[in-house]
This record gives structure tokens, C-alpha cells and sequence, in this order.
């Protein structure tokens, strides 16, 4: 998982528990590897083979304080910084997709969900993320373990205004769909045949007045049990599953 903040001014990112290290060992921006004394995983001992870097055995409470307590599971990989996508990247990524879709983050606050979302977008062939500047988790330690390696596979773009970010997705083709439990459409009517641009709010307040009064259409997920409300990574999956399938 890694560390550092979304303006790269660290020199080195952090990586640790197994299949984060193993999707990163994939990379080419490896710096270095830590391995705690008496590590067996083959399969990550052959993809450290590749890199042609030499690890670092580490006593247990050497490698604990290197991942900051989290669950390393034996190993920590230090990376150079994540290197953000642009907006226009992302749109021109969109262009070679059979089916584009983009999915727009307004405010996610907790990693964990974050992480998750990045988890949703990989599996569902998201061509890009975009998140704000301000107000919203950036791509950290928990947010890449979370993601179990998708972070290193997802076009993330962080813009100062998403207004303006969606206004230049609607000028590409893109209609802009906002979940929200205030919509009037179920989410399972529409057809989502053109580009699409999935909008999700923050987990406490939802999509902002603004987003909304630009969107095309705000959806919503029909709730029949007693919670009138899913967890924002939860809603994610559902509606990327109904766009792509649908």
C-alpha cells in the first residue's frame, strides 16, 4: 500500500502485504524491497527475481515499523510516487473503448471506500477515475491495500473543479449519470448505451447541488429492506455491474 500524497513530492511510496507487493513487483517503478527473515512465497520470490533487485531481510519488528503496523505479511516494496493521469488522458483512453465509461468521485473521504471503488473500477474496465483536488482521500497506504493492487491498473485524475470536468465530458459525448437518493430514475430503467459518466457523492452528503444541476440524469437504487442506504463502494459495484452488463 502505499504513502505520499497526490502532488508526489515524496521520493518513495510504500507497498506491503502480499498481493499489493505482487501486483507492484509487476511494475517498473520498484525502488526497493523488505523482506522479513524466513520469507517463503515462492511466487513472490520469483517475481523479485525479475526485478533484479536484491531484498532487504528484516527482523519482524524492523519490517512492523517500516509498514507503520499495518499487515505487511512479510514483505514491504518501496515504489517511486503514483503518477497522476491528466483529465484529458483519460478522455482520449475513453476514445478506444468499445463501450466508454468514466466514473467521477465527489468527495470520497474514507480510503477504505476509496480503495474499494478503485477495486470496482478495475473489474468493470472503468477507463478512468476522476476525484477533486480538495475534500477527497488521495491515493495512500490504505486506499492501495484496500484496492489489493488495482491502484496500479486505474487512470486517476484529480481536477480542481468537477463542474468543469464533466461540462468537457458532455463536449467528448459523455452523458452524466449522478447517483443520488434523491433521483427520480431507477438506475435498472436506463440504457446507458452512449459514453458514460457515473457519478458518486461523498459518503455523508452525497453529490453536490451543483454536480447535480449538470448531470443528465440522477439515479437511484431501489431499497426494499429497512436501511435506506448502501455504503458508496457497495452502490459503486452495483451500478458499474447494470452499466457494463446492461
Amino acid at each position: 500500500m502505499k504513502s505520499g500524497n497526490r502532488n508526489s513530492k515524496s521520493s518513495v511510496e510504500l507497498v506491503y502485504g502480499r498481493l499489493p507487493s505482487l501486483n507492484t513487483l509487476s511494475q517498473s517503478k520498484v525502488k526497493a524491497i523488505y523482506l522479513q527473515k524466513g520469507f517463503k512465497d515462492e511466487k513472490i520470490l520469483a517475481e523479485i527475481q525479475k526485478t533484479k533487485l536484491s531484498p532487504k531481510y528484516l527482523d519482524l519488528n524492523a519490517l512492523n515499523d517500516l509498514a507503520r503496523g499495518g499487515n505487511h505479511q512479510g514483505i514491504v516494496v518501496e515504489v517511486a510516487p503514483h503518477e497522476y493521469s491528466s483529465l484529458d488522458e483519460i478522455i482520449n483512453c475513453s476514445k478506444k473503448s468499445e463501450h466508454p465509461l468514466v466514473l467521477i468521485l465527489d468527495e470520497i473521504e474514507d480510503p477504505h471506500n476509496f480503495g474499494a471503488i478503485l477495486r470496482s473500477a478495475d473489474a468493470f474496465g472503468v477507463d478512468g477515475v476522476i476525484i477533486k483536488s480538495r475534500n477527497q482521500v488521495p491515493l495512500n497506504m490504505t486506499v492501495a491495500k484496500v484496492s489489493t493492487g488495482a491502484i496500479e491498473y486505474v487512470k486517476v485524475a484529480v481536477v480542481n473543479n468537477l463542474v468543469s470536468a464533466i461540462n468537457k465530458l458532455k463536449e467528448n459525448g459523455f452523458w452524466i449519470y449522478t447517483a443520488d437518493g434523491s433521483g427520480k430514475d431507477n438506475y435498472e430503467a436506463l440504457d446507458y448505451s452512449g459514453p458514460t459518466a457515473l457519478v458518486v457523492g461523498s459518503e455523508g452528503h452525497g453529490a453536490s447541488r451543483l454536480v447535480m444541476e449538470n448531470s443528465d440524469f440522477i439515479i437511484k437504487i431501489p431499497m426494499k429492506g429497512h436501511v435506506n442506504s448502501l455504503n458508496v463502494s457497495v452502490s459503486v459495484g452495483i451500478l458499474l455491474s447494470r452499466i457494463v452488463n446492461k
